[in-house]
């Protein structure tokens, strides 16, 4: 196959999926919504099921929506019927993902449904099917074609599938007021943990921060400078409000022979930025890095603008923040 030919056959596929993806947007109606009000409620966790690509499908579903507040874990069919359906209670409910809807290894899985009484979600593209009758709320998918053409090997429906598991997610993440100091409960580690982090967990506090008087020789502020190793000094007004900062660079803007008789305030550049405790450490770092000029420290805040801690540009580094 020539480049050519790969990017036209890629793009073809793209094209097929974007169509399909079109008319599952179009698509969704009331019984999502049923869906959504159903699990808000739900007392237990949602275990999703599926086999071959959709069981891979499902396996992400469950994860995502682990992440996300609604507690979910992945059950194998096959496993299901040989004991698995024990760790399924009265309290739970099964999302059920199947293309044709007449996948025989959920037949065992439907049944103990109906049985104890387990609210079942059938994704499938065949609402007539068994798995669309028997479910007690239906998540429909477009019957678009596949995007491999004769092999009709699972692509197009596929991506249906995970599109719709992703909006179920963010749908009761939303309703639930799941926020990203919630997320990062289950993202601790890594960039993700990094971005999720809040400023007042990274931040150097109490007598680490190099704070100075506006009215303090600058003798005082250099060895205030020196002493926190920040770079910088933060000057504060008689009600202890931050008034300004001097930093390295202000230090050179003022080098002569009578920098050491001046006072802080007149060296100071007035207004510096400025974030809160309570700001994701991602946010910190676009508010230090997206301005004119750049800064590395950045002064953290009360409401009533007293200095509470700082923030250097290395902690973000430090964390795993690029």
């Amino acid at each position: 196959m020539s480049d050519i030919d790969s990017v036209r056959s890629a793009r073809r596929v793209i094209a097929i999926e974007r169509e399909g993806m079109e008319a599952l947007e179009q698509s969704i109606s009331s019984a999502f919504a049923e869906t959504v009000s159903r699990l808000e409620g739900l007392q237990g966790r949602l275990i999703c099921a599926g086999i071959g690509k959709s069981g891979h499908v499902a396996r992400k579903i469950a994860a995502t929506l682990a992440s996300t507040g609604t507690p979910a874990y992945y059950v194998h069919p096959t496993e299901a019927s040989h004991g698995d359906l024990g760790m399924i209670g009265t309290n739970d409910a099964v999302l059920a993902l199947s293309k044709s809807g007449e996948t025989k290894e959920l037949g065992d899985l439907i049944a103990y449904c109906r049985r104890f009484g387990v609210p079942l979600i059938a994704m499938t593209a065949k609402p007539d099917s068994t798995l669309g009758r028997a479910g007690d709320f239906l998540l429909a998918i477009p019957q678009s074609p596949e995007a491999c053409g004769e092999t009709r090997a699972p692509t197009t429906s596929t991506t249906l599938m995970m599109a719709l598991g992703d909006a179920l997610a963010v749908a009761l993440l939303e309703s639930r007021g799941f926020t990203a100091t919630d997320f990062k409960t289950f993202h601790p580690g890594g960039a993700l943990g990094a971005a999720l982090a809040s400023v007042g967990d990274i931040m150097h506090a109490g007598d680490a921060v190099p704070l100075i008087a506006s009215d303090a020789p600058m003798s005082d502020v250099l060895i205030e400078m020196t002493t926190k190793s920040f770079g910088c000094a933060g000057i504060v007004d008689p009600d202890g409000r931050l008034a300004g900062i001097i930093t390295d660079g202000d230090l050179r803007r003022h080098m002569g022979a009578g920098l050491v008789d001046k006072r802080a305030g007149d060296v100071m550049t007035a207004g510096p930025r400025t974030g809160s405790a309570g700001m994701l450490a991602a946010d910190a770092l676009r508010l230090m890095t997206a301005g004119t000029p750049k800064i590395i420290q950045l002064f953290i805040v009360d409401p009533d603008n007293r200095p509470v801690g700082i923030l250097h540009l290395h902690d973000l580094l430090r964390v795993g923040l690029k």
